[in-house]
């Protein structure tokens, strides 16, 4: 059963470094999609289905930080984190509230060996390189 719970500010730093030590390890990889919720601008896709490396928060610098493959997300100054926890410990979804009244939303899926964009490239063009055109 899942659970959703608000992060105390005094403990997201080890509760981040914690989860990404105990639950992102090479060989169960982990893929990330970050929505941004911005009164402003709208509802936006920043990043989706891409390798999650881990999370992190930096108290002196108030950021939160996403880290994934060939890019980081950055949220400075949030105000509250909300986390949806599986029974197992692992997270789901991470809900970063800014002052702004904005909202960052990252969905984490565990998931088996992903690809990297390279090795999904090789793949594509052996596949069409003994095939003809119909």
């Amino acid at each position: 059963m899942s659970t959703t719970k608000q992060i105390p500010r005094a403990e997201w730093k080890d509760y981040f470094d914690r989860f990404t030590r105990e639950r992102l390890g090479d060989d169960s990889p982990s893929a990330v999609t970050v929505e941004v919720i911005s009164p402003t601008l709208g509802d936006q896709f920043e990043v989706s289905a891409v390798r999650l490396l881990g999370l992190t928060y930096d108290p002196k610098s108030q950021i939160f930080e996403v880290l994934v493959e060939d890019v980081d997300h950055l949220t400075f100054d949030p105000s509250e984190i909300w986390v949806l926890e599986g029974a197992a410990g692992f997270i789901s979804t991470i809900e970063v509230v800014k002052a702004d009244g904005g909202k960052e939303i990252i969905y984490v899926r565990r998931s088996g060996s992903l690809a990297r964009r390279d090795e999904l490239a090789r793949g594509a063009d052996e596949a069409g390189a003994g095939s003809a055109p119909t």
